[in-house]
């Protein structure tokens, strides 16, 4: 097959769909380099083209009149006229875009990422009118794709539901992480990245973002929940291991706060005085990805209660690094869970502060919970991607009429 890639997010590892399109091009060439591989790359985006590609794959540059000038504008020209045109006149057998924007008029048979429907089914994420206008104009695209492909079942339901798209032309491939992602057992290495971050020997760990869905009031309160019941335990006198240490493991948040406090992004500083809980949690700001299997390994577990997810990397990087995930019973995270996590309603305080007790207290749980977690990690590798993928692609090929 001769395929088409694209490359909007080539050089973009900050962003999901930045990663997504690196890690599956990859593996496309470690399980099937028998196929013929073209790179799109925006002459908007003149980054992107000094970033290396995989030996064997062909990249051509697309132009539009807006390069330089006007980036939003050359992203729609791009997906809607230029990499179209690019892909019917090299004859691909199928073109994949790998994230919401594939064009409205076809000119090849097409393949679509989804990821997720957040800008339509989520009020707040809804955008502007340009944002509205460009979220319209791709759900089109994405009806009149030949395969939409998103990360969970969830999605894919949504999808149906929402898109209206016919379910033999929506298919679940759940993503996968990095390699690095496993358990660390180099004390060096940890003991580094325990005084890096300053880090306790035990706590709690949330990491995912801080915008409204991720559902932070929730998980301070929970918090703040679980504090109270460790005080009240030592005032009866409990002498047990759980009543002198619950209340001495902080909830350690990680990544970079908002700039300034919104709705959209409520300041978790903000959140954490109101519920009078500063002194049990610690903010370590952005954490180095290269550090992230160590913080994992380091912390008693991921707290998680997202409202809605298309996927939910933070859990799965998690579960790779056998920590035990406290995770929000909502969206695609139940799929990637299983029995492998403590899965609470979202909104459920009590219920997430019990689960949270239950992993402090219980050392079998958590190697249980650990042992689970690694199992079913296992499961997610970017060669399964890219074998679904590709099963995508000659399906495409197979039953589109020319």
């Amino acid at each position: 097959m001769r395929i088409g890639l694209n490359g909007w997010f080539w050089g973009a590892p900050e962003v999901g769909s930045g990663q997504y399109v690196h890690h599956l091009l990859e593996a496309l060439m470690r399980v099937a380099p028998e196929h013929a591989y073209t790179l799109y790359l925006p002459g908007a985006l003149p980054h992107a083209l000094h970033v290396p590609v995989p030996a064997g794959v062909q990249v051509r540059i697309v132009r539009t009149p807006f390069d330089h000038h006007f980036e939003n504008l050359a992203k729609v020209w791009f997906e809607q006229i230029g990499l179209p045109r690019a892909a019917e006149a090299d004859n691909v057998d199928v073109l994949h875009v790998p994230y919401w924007g594939s064009a409205l008029k076809r000119r090849v048979p097409t393949v679509v990422t989804v990821h997720d429907l957040i800008p339509m089914l989520l009020l707040s994420y809804r955008g502007g009118p340009l944002v509205r206008l460009y979220t319209r104009l791709v759900a089109m695209s994405a009806r009149r794709a030949d395969m939409v492909l998103t990360d969970s079942q969830a999605s894919r339901r949504d999808i149906r539901r929402y898109l209206k798209v016919p379910k033999e032309r929506v298919r679940a491939v759940p993503l996968a992480v990095d390699t690095m992602y496993q358990r660390v057992k180099d004390q060096e290495r940890l003991e580094y990245v325990r005084e890096k971050y300053r880090l306790p020997d035990r706590f709690l760990l949330y990491l995912g973002g801080f915008d409204q869905r991720k559902n932070l009031v929730t998980l301070m309160q929970a918090y703040a929940a679980l504090v109270y019941m460790a005080k009240e335990e030592k005032e009866k006198g409990n002498t047990s291991e759980a009543a002198f240490t619950i209340e001495d493991v902080p909830l350690v948040i990680a990544g970079r706060l908002p700039t300034r406090d919104t709705r959209f992004f409520p300041n978790p500083r903000r959140i954490v005085r109101i519920f009078r809980i500063d002194s049990y949690v610690r903010f370590i700001g952005w954490v180095d990805e290269e550090d992230k299997p160590e913080l994992y390994t380091l912390a008693e577990a991921l707290v998680f209660p997202s409202l809605y997810e298309g996927f939910g990397l933070p859990v799965l990087e998690a579960m790779a690094c056998g920590t035990p995930v406290i995770a929000a019973n909502a969206a695609s995270l139940p799929e990637l869970v299983g029995d492998a996590g403590l899965l609470v309603a979202p909104r459920d305080v009590e219920g997430l502060a019990e689960a949270m007790l239950r992993v402090l207290q219980d050392t079998e749980l958590r190697e249980e919970l650990s042992r689970r977690a690694m199992k079913k990690a296992r499961k997610f590798t970017w060669e399964e991607v890219a074998r679904a993928t590709l099963d995508a692609y000659q399906w495409v090929v197979e039953n589109t009429i020319p």
